[in-house]
Protein backbone atom coordinates (compact mmCIF):
# COMPACT_ATOMS: atom_id res chain seq x y z
CA UNK A 1 0.00 0.00 0.00
CA UNK A 2 1.29 3.69 -0.59
CA UNK A 3 1.46 5.92 1.76
CA UNK A 4 0.05 9.39 1.15
CA UNK A 5 -0.94 10.82 4.13
CA UNK A 6 -2.22 14.49 4.60
CA UNK A 7 -0.24 17.04 4.86
CA UNK A 8 -1.05 19.22 8.27
CA UNK A 9 -0.60 22.88 8.09
CA UNK A 10 0.62 24.73 11.39
CA UNK A 11 -2.28 26.65 12.91
CA UNK A 12 -2.06 30.29 11.71
CA UNK A 13 -0.89 32.62 14.45
CA UNK A 14 -2.15 35.61 12.82
CA UNK A 15 -5.36 35.83 15.16
CA UNK A 16 -3.07 35.02 18.33
CA UNK A 17 -3.06 39.21 19.31
CA UNK A 18 -6.95 39.64 18.40
CA UNK A 19 -7.88 36.88 20.81
CA UNK A 20 -5.48 37.83 23.63
CA UNK A 21 -7.02 40.80 23.37
CA UNK A 22 -10.52 39.93 23.32
CA UNK A 23 -10.08 37.72 26.28
CA UNK A 24 -8.53 40.37 27.97
CA UNK A 25 -11.77 42.29 27.49
CA UNK A 26 -13.81 40.20 29.38
CA UNK A 27 -16.15 40.87 32.28
CA UNK A 28 -13.35 39.38 34.75
CA UNK A 29 -9.37 40.23 35.88
CA UNK A 30 -6.86 40.16 33.78
CA UNK A 31 -5.86 36.36 33.67
CA UNK A 32 -8.18 35.08 36.15
CA UNK A 33 -9.50 32.08 34.20
CA UNK A 34 -5.90 30.52 33.77
CA UNK A 35 -5.37 27.70 31.90
CA UNK A 36 -9.31 27.96 30.57
CA UNK A 37 -7.78 31.29 29.16
CA UNK A 38 -4.87 29.52 26.97
CA UNK A 39 -7.29 26.87 25.76
CA UNK A 40 -9.52 29.32 24.98
CA UNK A 41 -6.85 30.96 22.58
CA UNK A 42 -5.66 27.28 21.43
CA UNK A 43 -9.64 26.97 20.23
CA UNK A 44 -9.87 29.89 18.55
CA UNK A 45 -6.43 29.41 16.57
CA UNK A 46 -7.28 25.77 15.56
CA UNK A 47 -10.92 26.81 14.09
CA UNK A 48 -9.10 30.32 12.56
CA UNK A 49 -11.80 32.29 14.39
CA UNK A 50 -12.49 35.06 17.41
CA UNK A 51 -15.68 33.11 18.04
CA UNK A 52 -14.82 29.15 18.26
CA UNK A 53 -17.72 26.86 18.57
CA UNK A 54 -17.84 23.48 20.05
CA UNK A 55 -21.00 21.90 19.07
CA UNK A 56 -20.25 17.99 18.74
CA UNK A 57 -17.60 15.99 20.36
CA UNK A 58 -16.87 12.25 19.35
CA UNK A 59 -14.97 10.05 21.20
CA UNK A 60 -13.19 7.29 18.53
CA UNK A 61 -12.39 4.05 20.71
CA UNK A 62 -10.13 1.64 18.85
CA UNK A 63 -9.26 -1.90 19.66
CA UNK A 64 -6.56 -4.08 19.04
CA UNK A 65 -5.10 -7.36 20.43
CA UNK A 66 -1.35 -7.69 21.02
CA UNK A 67 0.79 -10.37 20.16
CA UNK A 68 3.57 -9.53 23.04
CA UNK A 69 1.20 -10.22 25.32
CA UNK A 70 1.73 -14.06 25.28
CA UNK A 71 5.05 -12.81 27.37
CA UNK A 72 2.97 -12.13 30.27
CA UNK A 73 2.82 -8.16 30.04
CA UNK A 74 -0.67 -7.92 31.36
CA UNK A 75 -2.65 -9.35 34.38
CA UNK A 76 -5.65 -9.94 31.77
CA UNK A 77 -5.66 -12.25 28.91
CA UNK A 78 -6.43 -10.99 25.35
CA UNK A 79 -9.81 -12.63 25.17
CA UNK A 80 -10.58 -9.37 27.73
CA UNK A 81 -10.29 -6.86 24.60
CA UNK A 82 -13.41 -8.52 22.78
CA UNK A 83 -15.38 -8.68 25.89
CA UNK A 84 -14.84 -4.78 26.67
CA UNK A 85 -15.95 -4.15 23.03
CA UNK A 86 -18.93 -5.88 23.38
CA UNK A 87 -19.21 -3.36 26.95
CA UNK A 88 -19.03 -0.49 25.04
CA UNK A 89 -21.61 -1.74 22.28
CA UNK A 90 -23.78 -2.65 25.20
CA UNK A 91 -23.56 0.78 26.14
CA UNK A 92 -22.79 0.16 30.00
CA UNK A 93 -18.52 0.48 30.01
CA UNK A 94 -17.30 3.58 31.90
CA UNK A 95 -16.69 5.59 28.57
CA UNK A 96 -20.20 4.97 27.88
CA UNK A 97 -21.20 6.44 31.39
CA UNK A 98 -19.50 9.65 31.48
CA UNK A 99 -20.27 10.40 27.63
CA UNK A 100 -23.55 10.21 28.84
CA UNK A 101 -22.70 12.72 31.48
CA UNK A 102 -20.77 15.14 28.89
CA UNK A 103 -23.02 14.61 25.96
CA UNK A 104 -20.11 12.89 24.05
CA UNK A 105 -20.93 10.12 21.05
CA UNK A 106 -19.04 7.06 21.19
CA UNK A 107 -17.74 5.26 18.36
CA UNK A 108 -15.92 1.75 18.37
CA UNK A 109 -12.99 0.99 16.05
CA UNK A 110 -12.18 -2.51 15.26
CA UNK A 111 -8.83 -2.10 14.32
CA UNK A 112 -7.27 -5.52 15.15
CA UNK A 113 -9.26 -7.34 17.83
CA UNK A 114 -7.93 -11.08 18.10
CA UNK A 115 -11.50 -12.48 17.77
CA UNK A 116 -14.52 -12.39 15.33
CA UNK A 117 -16.71 -9.84 16.80
CA UNK A 118 -20.35 -9.88 15.82
CA UNK A 119 -21.90 -7.36 13.91
CA UNK A 120 -23.05 -4.17 15.17
CA UNK A 121 -24.54 -1.19 14.05
CA UNK A 122 -22.73 1.04 16.23
CA UNK A 123 -19.06 -1.19 15.31
CA UNK A 124 -16.23 -0.23 12.46
CA UNK A 125 -15.10 -3.15 11.43
CA UNK A 126 -11.35 -1.97 10.15
CA UNK A 127 -9.88 -5.35 11.37
CA UNK A 128 -6.45 -5.24 9.56
CA UNK A 129 -5.08 -8.40 11.42
CA UNK A 130 -5.70 -10.62 14.25
CA UNK A 131 -3.58 -8.86 16.86
CA UNK A 132 -0.35 -8.21 15.90
CA UNK A 133 2.52 -10.41 15.84
CA UNK A 134 4.63 -10.81 19.22
CA UNK A 135 6.82 -8.37 19.21
CA UNK A 136 9.28 -10.12 21.70
CA UNK A 137 10.35 -12.40 18.96
CA UNK A 138 9.47 -10.76 16.02
CA UNK A 139 7.84 -7.74 14.06
CA UNK A 140 4.65 -7.32 15.23
CA UNK A 141 3.43 -5.52 12.31
CA UNK A 142 4.94 -5.58 8.51
CA UNK A 143 5.06 -2.21 6.46
CA UNK A 144 2.20 -3.16 4.12
CA UNK A 145 -0.41 -3.33 7.90
CA UNK A 146 0.97 -0.33 9.49
CA UNK A 147 0.22 1.74 6.48
CA UNK A 148 -3.15 0.38 5.70
CA UNK A 149 -3.85 1.11 9.58
CA UNK A 150 -2.58 4.49 9.05
CA UNK A 151 -4.83 4.97 5.94
CA UNK A 152 -7.85 3.41 7.36
CA UNK A 153 -7.51 5.64 10.90
CA UNK A 154 -7.07 8.86 8.43
CA UNK A 155 -9.99 8.31 6.94
CA UNK A 156 -11.58 8.19 10.48
CA UNK A 157 -10.30 11.26 12.09
CA UNK A 158 -10.82 13.29 9.10
CA UNK A 159 -14.27 12.23 8.09
CA UNK A 160 -15.65 12.58 11.88
CA UNK A 161 -19.05 14.43 12.36
CA UNK A 162 -17.56 16.78 15.31
CA UNK A 163 -15.36 20.05 16.41
CA UNK A 164 -13.92 17.71 18.48
CA UNK A 165 -12.01 13.78 17.93
CA UNK A 166 -11.50 12.71 21.31
CA UNK A 167 -9.25 9.62 20.80
CA UNK A 168 -9.26 6.28 22.85
CA UNK A 169 -8.47 2.87 22.71
CA UNK A 170 -8.68 -0.31 24.22
CA UNK A 171 -6.31 -3.42 23.62
CA UNK A 172 -4.78 -5.84 26.08
CA UNK A 173 -1.36 -5.46 26.62
CA UNK A 174 -1.17 -1.78 24.78
CA UNK A 175 0.67 -0.30 28.05
CA UNK A 176 3.78 -2.67 26.86
CA UNK A 177 3.57 -1.24 23.04
CA UNK A 178 3.66 1.89 24.05
CA UNK A 179 6.46 1.95 26.20
CA UNK A 180 8.52 0.70 23.34
CA UNK A 181 7.18 3.05 21.18
CA UNK A 182 7.96 5.80 23.63
CA UNK A 183 11.45 4.68 24.20
CA UNK A 184 12.47 4.90 20.92
CA UNK A 185 10.46 8.14 19.34
CA UNK A 186 10.91 10.27 22.34
CA UNK A 187 13.52 8.78 23.64
CA UNK A 188 13.83 7.47 26.88
CA UNK A 189 15.23 4.84 28.98
CA UNK A 190 12.98 1.74 28.80
CA UNK A 191 13.04 2.34 32.72
CA UNK A 192 11.70 5.40 32.53
CA UNK A 193 8.39 4.30 30.31
CA UNK A 194 7.20 0.62 31.32
CA UNK A 195 4.94 0.96 34.33
CA UNK A 196 2.15 -1.51 36.25
CA UNK A 197 -0.54 -1.14 33.26
CA UNK A 198 -3.82 -2.81 34.27
CA UNK A 199 -3.29 -4.34 38.00
CA UNK A 200 -0.01 -5.53 37.74
CA UNK A 201 2.15 -6.61 40.79
CA UNK A 202 5.63 -6.66 41.08
CA UNK A 203 6.04 -9.88 39.88
CA UNK A 204 3.78 -8.90 37.14
CA UNK A 205 5.74 -5.62 36.61
CA UNK A 206 9.18 -7.58 36.24
CA UNK A 207 7.51 -10.51 33.69
CA UNK A 208 6.75 -7.28 31.56
CA UNK A 209 9.74 -5.28 31.62
CA UNK A 210 11.90 -8.74 30.62
CA UNK A 211 9.53 -9.08 27.75
CA UNK A 212 10.05 -5.18 26.50
CA UNK A 213 13.68 -5.54 26.98
CA UNK A 214 13.53 -8.20 24.55
CA UNK A 215 11.43 -6.82 22.34
CA UNK A 216 13.96 -4.02 22.60
CA UNK A 217 16.87 -5.48 22.32
CA UNK A 218 15.61 -7.49 19.20
CA UNK A 219 15.48 -4.27 16.76
CA UNK A 220 17.33 -1.00 16.84
CA UNK A 221 14.60 1.02 14.88
CA UNK A 222 13.78 4.61 15.22
CA UNK A 223 11.98 6.10 12.26
CA UNK A 224 8.51 6.35 13.09
CA UNK A 225 6.91 4.03 10.44
CA UNK A 226 9.68 1.43 11.67
CA UNK A 227 9.18 1.55 15.49
CA UNK A 228 5.11 1.53 14.79
CA UNK A 229 6.16 -1.85 12.64
CA UNK A 230 8.61 -3.68 15.21
CA UNK A 231 6.46 -3.03 18.06
CA UNK A 232 3.20 -0.97 17.70
CA UNK A 233 -0.45 -2.52 17.83
CA UNK A 234 -2.87 -1.96 15.66
CA UNK A 235 -5.31 0.48 17.69
CA UNK A 236 -2.37 2.70 18.71
CA UNK A 237 -1.53 3.24 15.03
CA UNK A 238 -4.62 3.69 13.74
CA UNK A 239 -5.18 6.35 16.18
CA UNK A 240 -1.65 8.16 15.17
CA UNK A 241 -3.54 8.16 11.58
CA UNK A 242 -7.00 9.20 13.25
CA UNK A 243 -5.02 11.90 15.15
CA UNK A 244 -3.10 13.31 11.22
CA UNK A 245 -7.11 12.61 9.70
CA UNK A 246 -8.65 15.12 12.52
CA UNK A 247 -5.91 17.52 12.07
CA UNK A 248 -5.68 17.72 8.57
CA UNK A 249 -9.30 18.61 8.16
CA UNK A 250 -9.06 21.31 11.46
CA UNK A 251 -10.86 19.68 13.77
CA UNK A 252 -9.39 19.57 17.79
CA UNK A 253 -8.13 16.23 18.58
CA UNK A 254 -8.68 15.53 22.11
CA UNK A 255 -5.76 13.05 23.54
CA UNK A 256 -6.87 10.75 26.63
CA UNK A 257 -4.09 8.66 28.42
CA UNK A 258 -0.67 7.03 27.98
CA UNK A 259 -1.63 4.67 25.04
CA UNK A 260 -2.94 7.64 22.79
CA UNK A 261 -0.27 10.00 23.83
CA UNK A 262 2.34 7.77 22.42
CA UNK A 263 0.16 7.23 19.61
CA UNK A 264 -0.35 11.31 19.28
CA UNK A 265 3.67 11.57 19.75
CA UNK A 266 4.13 8.99 16.63
CA UNK A 267 1.74 11.11 14.19
CA UNK A 268 3.85 14.38 15.30
CA UNK A 269 7.14 12.52 14.26
CA UNK A 270 5.32 11.73 11.04
CA UNK A 271 3.31 15.18 10.84
CA UNK A 272 4.80 17.37 13.36
CA UNK A 273 2.14 20.58 13.29
CA UNK A 274 -0.65 17.70 14.39
CA UNK A 275 0.62 19.26 17.63
CA UNK A 276 -0.93 22.32 16.75
CA UNK A 277 -4.22 20.81 17.07
CA UNK A 278 -4.24 18.23 20.43
CA UNK A 279 -5.33 19.51 23.86
CA UNK A 280 -4.37 16.65 26.60
CA UNK A 281 -7.13 15.95 28.44
CA UNK A 282 -5.63 14.64 31.62
CA UNK A 283 -2.23 13.60 33.25
CA UNK A 284 -1.94 9.64 33.63
CA UNK A 285 -1.18 7.65 36.49
CA UNK A 286 0.84 5.29 34.64
CA UNK A 287 4.38 5.75 34.47
CA UNK A 288 5.73 7.30 31.55
CA UNK A 289 2.73 9.80 30.81
CA UNK A 290 4.19 12.99 32.31
CA UNK A 291 7.53 12.65 30.95
CA UNK A 292 6.15 12.11 27.65
CA UNK A 293 3.76 15.12 28.52
CA UNK A 294 6.63 17.61 29.70
CA UNK A 295 8.43 16.50 26.19
CA UNK A 296 5.30 17.86 24.10
CA UNK A 297 5.12 20.93 26.61
CA UNK A 298 1.73 19.75 27.12
CA UNK A 299 -0.44 21.30 29.72
CA UNK A 300 -3.20 18.51 30.58
CA UNK A 301 -6.69 19.75 31.30
CA UNK A 302 -7.25 17.20 34.33
CA UNK A 303 -5.11 15.41 37.13
CA UNK A 304 -7.34 12.79 38.17
CA UNK A 305 -5.13 9.56 38.58
CA UNK A 306 -7.11 7.67 35.86
CA UNK A 307 -5.45 4.78 33.95
CA UNK A 308 -8.43 3.09 32.69
CA UNK A 309 -7.71 4.13 28.62
CA UNK A 310 -10.98 3.92 26.38
CA UNK A 311 -11.27 7.65 26.45
CA UNK A 312 -12.86 8.28 29.70
CA UNK A 313 -10.54 11.06 30.71
CA UNK A 314 -11.01 12.69 27.20
CA UNK A 315 -14.41 12.28 27.50
CA UNK A 316 -14.72 13.91 30.78
CA UNK A 317 -12.31 16.63 29.59
CA UNK A 318 -15.07 17.68 27.12
CA UNK A 319 -17.37 20.08 28.46
CA UNK A 320 -14.04 22.10 29.42
CA UNK A 321 -13.53 22.78 25.41
CA UNK A 322 -16.88 23.72 25.42
CA UNK A 323 -16.71 26.35 28.74
CA UNK A 324 -13.38 27.80 27.38
CA UNK A 325 -15.20 28.47 23.16
CA UNK A 326 -17.95 29.99 25.62
CA UNK A 327 -15.94 32.20 27.12
CA UNK A 328 -15.07 33.95 24.15
CA UNK A 329 -18.70 34.08 22.50
CA UNK A 330 -21.35 34.05 25.38
CA UNK A 331 -19.38 36.54 28.45
CA UNK A 332 -19.60 39.71 28.39
CA UNK A 333 -17.08 42.63 27.59
CA UNK A 334 -16.01 44.54 30.57
CA UNK A 335 -16.75 47.65 28.82
CA UNK A 336 -20.47 46.40 28.51
CA UNK A 337 -20.37 45.88 31.78
CA UNK A 338 -18.93 49.17 32.86
CA UNK A 339 -21.11 50.91 30.41
CA UNK A 340 -24.18 49.39 31.93
CA UNK A 341 -23.07 50.78 35.68
CA UNK A 342 -22.89 54.05 34.29
CA UNK A 343 -26.68 54.12 32.81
Amino acid sequence: MILNLPVVAPVDLTLAEALRAKLDGKAKPLGSLGRLERLALQLGLIQGRLDPRIGGVCVQVYAGDHGLNAEGVSAYPSAVTAAMVATYLMGRACVNAFAAVTEVEVGVIDAGVDADLVSHPDLIDAKVRKGSRNAAREPALTAAEVAEALMRGVQFGAEARADVVALGEMGIGNTASAALIMHRLLPASLEDCVGLGAGHDAAGLARKMAAVQAAGARSLAKAPLDVLAEFGGLEIVMLAGAAIGAASTGKVVLVDGFITTIAVLAAIRLQPAVRDYCVFAHASAERGHRLVLESLDAEPLLDLGLRLGEGTGAVLAAPLLRAAARLLTDVADLSEVLAGSAG
